[in-house]
Formats: C-alpha cells, sequence, structure tokens
C-alpha cells in the first residue's frame, strides 16, 4: 500500500508462540495481514508497518493473559489503544460471515470488523508492578487451592476403601489434626494396636491440638470395623501420601497468603478496601486485580455492571420488565462482591440488618447475598471516591462532599 488511510482496525488472534494480525479499513475490507512470531523485534517491526498504513490504528485482542503480555506492554509503551474482545463474542460474529472455515487469520479479521463496529469493548490497560504482582500471587493462589481441593477428593475416595467410619469421622479440608494422624495410622487394625494412650501421645509430640479427642474419635471409627477390605495396605500407603500433600499445600497457602496481605497493605488504599465488613487481605487483592484501574468507573452504577450485579432488560411485544442477570461482567469481580457479602452477614451490622431485611420480603438466601452485594458496591466506590474509612455511622451529605472537594475524585489504580 502507497496511501495512508486515515484509520485502521487492527484485530490480533494471540497465541503463546505467534500471532495473526489482520488490519480492515472504514468498509471491513481486510487490507494487511501476517503472521507475527512472539518475539519483541518481530512485534516492533510489525507494529512500525502498520502505524506507517494509517494516520490512527486502534487494536482489538482476544486473550489480555500471558500469551499476550509483551504485545500489549510494546502497545502500551507506543501510546496505542486497546480494547479486549471476548472468545464467545468472536465465536458469535464468525457466523455472521461467510464461509464455515476456522482459522487464525480468519479469527484475527473477526476481532478487527468487530471492534470496527463496535465501540462498547473494554480497553485493555497494562496493570502497575504492584497489580501485576497481586495477579501473579492470587492467581497462584487459586491453583494451589484447585490442587488443594483435588487432593482431598482423592483422599475422601481412597480412605472409603479402607474405612468409612474414620473418613466421615473427621472433616479433613478443616482438621489439621486429622490429616497428621493419616500420615501415621490410616486402617482400623493399625489405630486398635496403638491404643488411646499411645496414640493420644504421638499425636501430641507433632502438635496436634487436642490430641486425647482426637485419638478417641479415630479409635471409635476404629472399632466399628474389623473386617480388612481388598487392597487396603496399598490404599493405606496412599492415604499416608495424600494427607502428607495436603499438609504441604496448607504450608505454602499460609505463607503465600502473608504474601499477598504484605503485597496488598502497600496500595495507597488498602486500608479503605478493609475497611469494608467483610474485605480483608486476600479478597482486597482479588478486587484490585479484577477491577484494575478504579479511575475507569465514573460511578457506583458502572462498578456494579462490571460485576454483573446491574440486571437487563429481556422484553419481547407485550412482556415487560423482565430483567435477567447480564452474560458480559468479571466473573472474578462478581465474586469479589459476593463473597465479601456474603461473609459480612455473620456479625450484627447495616449488612446482615439489609440482609434480614431482604429475607422477610420473601427473597431466598443467594438473591438477597446479590441485592446486598449491589448495594455495597454503592459504599466501597464512595469509600474510594472519598478515601475515607467505613464507619457505621455514614458522615452527613455536606461533609461527604467537603471531603470529595478537598481530596478530589481520589480512585487510584
Amino acid at each position: 500500500m502507497t496511501t495512508r488511510l486515515p484509520r485502521l482496525w487492527v484485530g490480533i488472534d494471540a497465541s503463546k508462540a505467534h500471532h495473526w494480525w489482520v488490519a480492515v479499513d472504514g468498509t471491513g475490507t481486510a487490507v494487511w495481514n501476517k503472521k507475527i512470531r512472539n518475539d519483541e523485534a518481530d512485534l516492533l517491526a510489525g507494529l512500525d508497518e502498520v502505524l506507517g498504513l494509517a494516520d490512527r490504528v486502534d487494536w482489538a485482542v482476544d486473550i489480555t493473559g500471558t500469551p499476550s503480555a509483551l504485545l500489549l506492554a510494546l502497545l502500551a509503551s507506543h501510546g496505542q489503544r486497546v480494547v479486549y474482545v471476548p472468545g464467545r463474542t468472536v465465536n458469535r460474529m464468525a457466523g455472521a460471515y461467510r464461509g464455515e472455515a476456522k482459522t487464525d487469520a480468519r479469527d484475527a479479521y473477526v476481532i478487527a470488523d468487530t471492534a470496527r463496529l463496535r465501540r462498547d469493548f473494554t480497553p485493555v490497560e497494562v496493570r502497575t508492578d504492584q497489580v501485576a504482582d497481586l495477579a501473579l500471587l492470587t492467581t497462584h493462589r487459586s491453583d494451589l487451592i484447585a490442587d488443594r481441593v483435588r487432593v482431598l477428593n482423592r483422599l475422601h475416595d481412597v480412605l472409603t476403601g479402607i474405612s468409612p467410619a474414620l473418613e466421615a469421622a473427621f472433616d479433613y479440608a478443616d482438621h489439621k489434626g486429622a490429616l497428621i494422624l493419616l500420615t501415621g495410622y490410616q486402617t482400623p487394625a493399625a489405630l486398635r494396636r496403638c491404643g488411646q494412650a499411645r496414640l493420644t501421645r504421638w499425636l501430641a509430640a507433632r502438635g496436634v491440638r487436642h490430641p486425647e479427642t482426637v485419638a478417641a474419635t479415630a479409635l471409635t471409627a476404629a472399632h466399628a470395623q474389623h473386617i480388612q477390605l481388598p487392597g487396603q495396605d496399598t490404599a493405606a500407603d496412599i492415604t499416608a501420601d495424600l494427607a502428607s500433600q495436603v499438609l504441604v499445600l496448607d504450608e505454602r497457602l499460609k505463607q503465600l497468603n502473608g504474601q499477598i496481605s504484605e503485597a496488598f497493605h502497600t496500595h495507597p488504599q488498602a486500608a479503605v478496601i478493609e475497611s469494608m465488613p467483610g474485605i480483608g487481605p486476600i479478597l482486597g487483592a482479588e478486587f484490585l486485580v479484577a477491577a484494575g484501574d478504579l479511575a475507569a468507573y465514573p460511578d457506583a452504577g458502572h462498578l456494579a455492571s462490571a460485576a454483573g450485579l446491574v440486571p437487563v432488560a429481556k422484553d419481547s411485544g407485550r412482556r415487560t420488565g423482565n430483567l435477567h442477570r447480564p452474560k458480559r461482567y468479571s466473573r472474578r469481580l462478581r465474586r469479589v462482591f459476593y463473597l465479601s457479602a456474603q461473609t459480612s452477614i455473620i456479625r450484627d451490622g447495616p449488612n446482615r440488618t439489609y440482609y434480614l431485611k431482604k429475607r422477610a420480603e420473601g427473597h431466598k438466601h443467594i438473591p438477597a447475598i446479590i441485592a446486598l452485594a449491589r448495594r455495597r458496591v454503592d459504599v466501597l466506590w464512595a469509600l474510594l471516591r472519598d478515601n475515607r474509612l467505613f464507619t457505621l455511622v455514614p458522615p452527613t451529605a455536606s461533609a461527604a462532599a467537603a471531603g470529595h472537594r478537598s481530596r478530589g475524585s481520589n480512585l487510584t489504580p
């Protein structure tokens, strides 16, 4: 191309090794496409080539995770605007174009043309080092929790094949002493041979709280079964190994929680976020990661909409007033508000009062929690705007307005 265009839209189908770039003009015609290696030199060469084609270039990607991290950082360093086009949208829009082929080039074209036609996609912001650290830590924590759940499920399954009574005797997900017990004794016969006094001493030597209670419960289960099930010895070895894995994961999670808490408290508005009932350092870190740039929410309604807490209309013909849950929202952000709302109702206070009010109106538990979460969005947004801590007695309107004017909008990213 020799003629410089006024504007281009570039869609990028991202992957770990390569990205496919397609540029379309104002009529939706593809004017440039290329497969580019996920390497800084190649990406910069492609960027220079595209920027030379038009006065203005708008970029759209379908992945904002690690595969596109280098690409997004380079685009941000060159002052380029990037929006995120969800994969679900790309799949649905693909049906509106001719042909049934599925290629990276076609996906990149659909991304570019969709970004040309629509103006409501979320801009992609490159995270600060602080938020990037929290994102990595919280994602790693989620992976460890998933590993722990998987190992615990396997532990319950294997232990049931040894002694159903012993499997049902403890809540192994929350009982460290029971897990320590399984590292040494897994079968009813072994527990009976050990006896109450010796088992209590063995548990106490390993730091188990209330060792006599744990020993008595385990022996009660052991005396309920005297038959040996097939494969019991092998299952016992596997059970001991699985229990040890859970204990190791618990220790890693404990250390990771400390790292997340330390990183979260370096945020300038950490105290404001943590002052909200039901939000601690872990959920606070999740909030910062999921919400992104807090200045992108001009009012509480935008934040609630991003969290999927604002119903959307579904009317047809004479059927009006129908509302349903939106499909395009941040699941992670919704989870933060839902879990924090559920935690906040444990203790007496305005959150529990509002929840009980909704229950009295006939709402079931989940709708009542969602209603509370929506109300809490307004409160948290106002706290972040005014940069003040949560108090049971809200400030007067004049005091809040004065504080807001004196500090200005302080929705720090």
